[in-house]
């Protein structure tokens, strides 16, 4: 089972794939954390990440694709992962299905959790005010600002990512706005229907 989360900041993707990969035994594969494995390892394609890195520069959609390449042969990866952060982009989309293709795997399903643009900010909102209201610091990027700016980036970048899916047949749309059980019973129903 290979599946995407898709969906803005603040949408609730971290608690769903935790469900997932606790539900489905599948692991969760973070662009991030993939990258800095691939940098601690050493391998010949995080060497070149740490040098772009390392310069203050973006890695490349090749790289970001060729570290995911290399995560997914491995063992764990063989019933199936979910996908953290990439792709991000239209272009980075189509490299995974040419990665997937050649390994004679798909793409089971990608999932939008659906939520009001409006609503998340109220609910930072929130969250912020309850942590004051605990005597707490906010995070440092739990501001409005920073939210919109991230929201305007998902837009831009992400976003076209839905009719890219949808036109496949693969995207699979979620209400976010309602309680974590409820949006985990929706995307269960979804992922159950691909198992059998």
């Amino acid at each position: 089972m290979i599946v995407i989360l898709l969906g803005p900041p603040g949408a609730g993707k971290g608690t769903q794939a935790a469900h997932i990969v606790a539900k489905y035994g599948i692991p969760q594969l973070s662009t991030g954390d993939m990258l800095r494995a691939a940098v601690a390892a050493k391998t010949p394609v995080g060497v070149q990440a740490k040098a772009i890195m390392d310069a203050g520069n973006l890695v490349s959609d090749q790289i970001v694709a060729a570290i995911v390449e290399e995560r997914i042969e491995e063992d764990d990866c063989a019933p199936g992962f979910l996908l953290d952060g990439f792709p991000r982009t239209v272009v980075q989309a189509e490299m995974l299905d040419a990665m997937l293709e050649k390994k004679g795997r798909a793409l089971d399903a990608v999932i939008e959790l659906k939520v009001d643009e409006g609503a998340l900010l109220d609910r930072l909102r929130t969250r912020i005010k309850e942590t004051l209201a605990r005597g707490d610091e906010p995070r440092k990027d739990d501001t409005e600002e920073t939210f919109k700016k991230r929201l305007g980036v998902y837009r831009e970048q992400t976003a076209p990512l839905i009719p890219y899916y949808r036109g496949q047949g693969k995207l699979k749309v979620v209400d976010g706005m309602g309680a974590v059980e409820a949006v985990s019973a929706e995307i269960d129903a979804i992922l159950e229907k691909i198992g059998s």
